[in-house]
């Protein structure tokens, strides 16, 4: 366990400060901010906690996630290539004695407060911290492993509504808490990944895939292989980002998500309904020359959109194979271009850029174009809707040389803020204690 003097003693060190660079970038700045931070959060601990003071801590980091390619692929049974990003949720955390588990978070008034001797869901839980704290212990306890009362606090810097995946970043923080206070670390990422789903399915009550916890649990670049749903195929690609003079970047671009549920529900629907009109369950069944060989018959039954939407997933299931092979070869200008190609098929084929029931509301159109102007000749950089789509963010890889030019023109138009620099993360979910 860790004490605050020794926490701030090892950060500053060689050691620390490496490992802050990995985590958050090589800019002095960037690693004196996030030193104050960690410290900021256990005097937050104990704070809330004062009874702890005198006693040790142990101190964790989950990233959020981006997805790279693979735009709408993982629930055909397809591929994904997805990373770990520079914003991280964090936690200050020590065993307690009383089978309970008692979570600070900033930003909330009151505590998440779960007994583990009643662990059913509870309806009245549901959307909250609280149903995804007891779904997370149970799963553990039903798979054997052992759980127990923990007190703490938690900051994350991974933005609700971002597509940057913060409940799948929580979900892997507090598996990971409990995994290291009560397991010794033996429960790997995957299966991590796997409980944070179940408790968000179950508990919570929202449907989800395991794109967005895999990737937050094992951080890096990594492609996930969804044709067997019950277990995937994951692979850490080996890639150097922080070598390549580039920024990875996020614009936010507004609208609500309140209303897009139909939008997000149909391009599953839409593209199983073609892989049901030839004969299968889902699209990664069926090839592109069956779609083309059947398309005056697939009009009748399906409509050109559903056709159009099988026949992005099948382009973009093949093109994350070709994004991985481009990364495993150092090929960094034909991973931008692939970034690029997938963009445009989201944007003409999948069409998920903007909903038709706001058709005069466009945000994530107007970057994808302003953006493809900014580049215009330049041979460089790449962008693209970012996840769902429909409203939301887009993601941006710019050349730093052209990067402050590039902030600045966005958020003139999207609003101070509106965009935020990162970069990937070669590690996923930690106890920094064991790092450090």
């Amino acid at each position: 366990m860790m004490t605050l003097e020794l926490l701030k003693e090892r950060l500053k060190a060689e050691k620390g400060r490496d490992l802050l660079a990995k985590l958050y970038g090589h800019s002095p700045e960037i690693i004196e901010k996030q030193i104050d931070r960690y410290v900021q959060a256990v005097e937050s601990y104990y704070r809330f906690f004062p009874q702890e003071e005198s006693k040790g801590f142990y101190m964790f980091s989950t990233p959020g996630r981006t997805e790279i390619g693979g735009n709408h692929t993982d629930h055909n049974a397809g591929r994904v290539l997805a990373a770990g990003i520079s914003l991280d949720a964090i936690a200050v955390a020590a065993p307690s004695s009383d089978n309970v588990i008692r979570v600070y978070s900033e930003g909330y008034p009151q505590p998440f407060v779960v007994e583990l001797d009643s662990l059913a869901p509870r309806k009245e839980e549901e959307g909250t911290t609280s149903a995804l704290i007891r779904g997370i212990a149970k799963r553990m306890r039903e798979l054997g492993y052992r759980i127990g009362g923990f007190n703490a606090y938690i900051t994350s810097d991974v933005m609700g509504g971002s597509g940057l995946s913060s409940s799948a970043c929580i979900e892997v923080l507090l598996s990971s808490i409990i995994n290291y206070l009560y397991n010794d670390g033996r429960i790997d990422e995957i299966l991590l990944a796997k409980i944070g789903q179940y408790a968000e399915n179950v508990y919570f009550n929202k449907p989800c895939g395991l794109m967005d916890q895999i990737a937050c649990a094992v951080g890096g670049f990594v492609t996930i292989d969804f044709k067997d749903f019950d277990n995937p195929i994951v692979r850490k690609i080996s890639f150097d980002f922080a070598a390549q003079n580039y920024s990875l970047l996020v614009i936010n671009t507004g609208g609500s998500h309140a209303d897009l549920t139909d939008d997000y529900a149909s391009v599953p629907r839409e593209m199983k309904a073609v892989a049901s009109a030839l004969g299968k369950k889902v699209c990664r069944e069926i090839t592109m020359e069956d779609v083309i060989q059947n398309i005056p018959r697939l009009r009748k039954q399906v409509g050109d959109r559903a056709i159009l939407r099988a026949m992005h997933f099948l382009a973009e299931d093949q093109r994350v194979v070709r994004q991985v092979e481009a990364l495993e070869r150092g090929d960094f200008d034909e991973f931008l271009r692939l970034v690029n190609e997938s963009g445009d098929s989201s944007w003409k084929w999948l069409q998920n850029c903007y909903t038709n029931k706001e058709p005069h509301e466009q945000g994530i159109t107007l970057a994808l174009s302003v953006t493809e102007n900014f580049l215009k000749g330049s041979g460089k950089g790449a962008y693209r809707v970012h996840g769902g789509g429909f409203a939301g963010t887009v993601l941006v890889f710019m050349p730093n040389e052209l990067l402050d030019g590039y902030v600045e023109l966005m958020e003139s138009i999207f609003g101070k803020g509106s965009v935020t620099v990162l970069s990937i993360r070669p590690y996923g979910t930690l106890c920094i204690n064991l790092r450090i």
